[in-house]
């Protein structure tokens, strides 16, 4: 390509396109990433939070509710416990924190 006007802005264009490519993929990759737990999550969860933090995971929902059974939860009809928020689900494996608050959100947020 010639070292021309035109050359260059063909070149910019380019550029321009291959960045906008870039960033819808990134854009389509990170759609499958779990949303971040809002801070408000925490104070939901108050000190099952913490609890959580520190579990060894991969892990079940029948552990869980061993392990964390009586944890209180703030629910939208006041403060359940652990076990009568997951109780009624099927035995899930989770394999972080973050995934558990989100099964946890899902189940409380109706």
């Amino acid at each position: 390509m010639a070292d021309d006007k035109q050359g260059r802005d063909k070149q910019a264009d380019d550029e321009e396109r291959r960045q906008q490519e870039r960033e819808v993929e990134e854009a389509r990759t990170r759609a499958d990433e779990a949303e971040p737990i809002p801070n408000d999550t925490v104070e939901q969860l108050d000190e099952l939070d913490e609890a959580l933090e520190t579990h060894d995971y991969p892990t079940t929902t029948d552990d869980l509710i061993e392990a964390y059974g009586d944890y209180e939860i703030e629910t939208q009809d006041g403060w359940e416990s652990l076990e009568e928020v997951l109780g009624p689900t099927d035995n899930q494996t989770y394999v972080s924190a973050d995934d558990v608050r989100s099964r946890i959100l899902g189940r409380i947020r109706r």
